[in-house]
């Protein structure tokens, strides 16, 4: 039986319909292409294949409900952003890669939208884009090397500009407002909804899906073999087996260190007055940031309310996944603290939704999709919690590659890429959780002292930055 999405978060609980578990695997099967997890990932790669080919015999197998994970419980933000920087991919694949990569993510942000229109999926989806505030001399510093980031790779203002304190002032009644960087390439939505509506889409193109079914173990194909998924309800015997798990990867035999699981954790406000709301501004329903470190992200929501969340609970050794990581009692907190400090205008407003959830770091936080057909293996992920728009560009990426076309999708510098895998334990832990660390020492020494912090330069390049 799946699990029950009660409390999972706060998107689970205001889905305007109840979501019903569907069945398990009924036994051993075959199918064309297997895709082992029912988030965001396998949702459009299902979606994908099924629209490049309606004849597909296509298989999603979910341990839980389809959009349990990450899918459910993120931020809601559908943004360009990609886990490897675009300078990065310029200096290893050439500037004409990183563009092309880039434009291919802020093309993705109007591809979800496409689909949900075709599909008929209201997921509350508002275009407003993303402010990303400067509130201290280092912060500002990071954002104008963004900036100048962008213009080198030949993206102007339309993609990504600076903003003064004013502007970014009129935008957000945030305090300490130095300036910020403002893209139009993020739009908000409902995770939720987008994924319970995303699995009904695809079931209803002909994909089937099973629930409450627990994949053991995937068997690569070779030496006129196919690939297979042990579940504790039979086999599935197909062509394409397509790895779709994400965090959850680290748990899977032969994958243990392809990934490390790192909770990011949220909370959510009530809904507001509309004094208050119009204190905090986001009118259009901007996501918003600053440049710090340690990861913040937040939303206005379609009901009202301010969803916010940010990393800093611990990793936890031998990558384990546990439902009681899911509530850190002192992130909530510090969490509230980050959002009062941003917003004294929220002091009294009641929290009613804490949550969180693992999302998949890979060794060298870069997100990568692929297809061995030696072995029939596909695979996306290590999105580094931007993985609500890239999954959608993974999922037309996969289904090109399967269904064995040559696309601009196929050519970008992220398919085929491999990372290498974590250390050892005890290592990963020490090294994580050091690094964790260094990213709240970072903020504080530049909350204390104005200037870039050293430390956090070591970190990024340590991280494969």
């Amino acid at each position: 039986m799946a699990t029950s999405t009660a409390g999972i978060s706060l998107w689970w609980d205001t889905l305007d319909v109840e979501v019903a578990p569907r069945a398990s695997l009924g036994g051993d099967v075959d199918v064309d292409v297997a895709i082992v997890g029912g988030g965001f990932t396998g949702l459009w790669t299902a979606r994908s294949l099924l629209e490049a080919d309606p004849t597909l015999r296509v298989l999603v197998i979910e341990r839980e409900v389809c959009g349990f994970g990450a899918s459910g419980r993120n931020g809601g933000w559908a943004s360009a952003l990609f886990a490897a920087h675009d300078a990065r991919m310029a200096r290893e694949s050439g500037v004409d890669a990183a563009r092309a990569m880039r434009s291919a993510m802020n093309a993705s942000v109007d591809e979800i939208a496409r689909a949900a229109r075709t599909d008929g999926i209201d997921c509350d989806l508002a275009k407003g884009g993303t402010i990303v505030l400067a509130r201290s001399p280092a912060q500002a510093s990071r954002a104008a090397e963004e900036v100048a980031e962008a213009r080198s790779l030949g993206f102007g203002p339309e993609d990504l500009r600076w903003l003064d304190a004013a502007e970014a002032t009129e935008l957000v009644g945030a305090t300490s407002i130095t300036g910020a960087t403002f893209t139009p390439h993020c739009a908000a939505i409902h995770p939720a909804k987008l994924a319970v509506g995303l699995a009904g889409a695809v079931a209803a193109r002909g994909a089937t899906i099973v629930e409450g079914t627990a994949a053991t173990a995937i068997i690569p194909g070779g030496h006129g073999a196919r690939p297979r998924v042990a579940t504790d309800h039979g086999t599935v015997t197909a062509d394409v087996v397509v790895r779709a798990t994400e965090a959850w990867s680290s748990q899977l035999p032969g994958s243990e260190r392809a990934v490390i699981p790192v909770y990011s954790l949220m909370i959510a406000t009530e809904p507001l007055p509309a004094d208050v709301l119009e204190a905090i501004g986001l009118s259009e329903r901007q996501t918003f940031s600053d440049h710090r470190h340690l990861i913040i992200y937040g939303q206005r929501t379609a009901d009202g309310r301010i969803a916010f969340g940010g990393r800093g609970a611990p990793y936890h050794f031998g990558s384990k996944i546990d439902p009681a990581f899911d509530r850190d009692t002192a992130v909530f907190s510090a969490l509230r603290a980050t959002l009062v400090e941003l917003f004294p205008v929220l002091a009294d407003a009641l929290i009613t939704h804490t949550w969180g959830g693992p999302l998949g770091i890979p060794r060298d936080w870069y997100s990568s999709v692929g297809l061995d057909r030696s072995t029939g293996m596909a695979w996306a992920g290590g999105y580094v919690g931007d993985g609500v728009t890239t999954t959608n560009l993974a999922g037309r990426t996969l289904a090109d590659l399967i269904t064995g076309v040559d696309t601009d999708l196929t050519r970008l510098p992220w398919v085929g890429h491999r990372s290498k895998d974590w250390e050892p334990e005890p290592l990963r832990w020490i090294g994580v959780n050091t690094g964790l660390a260094a990213a709240h020492w970072s903020d504080a020494s530049e909350h204390r002292h104005g200037r870039p912090s050293k430390v956090a330069g070591m970190l990024e390049r340590f991280l494969g930055g």
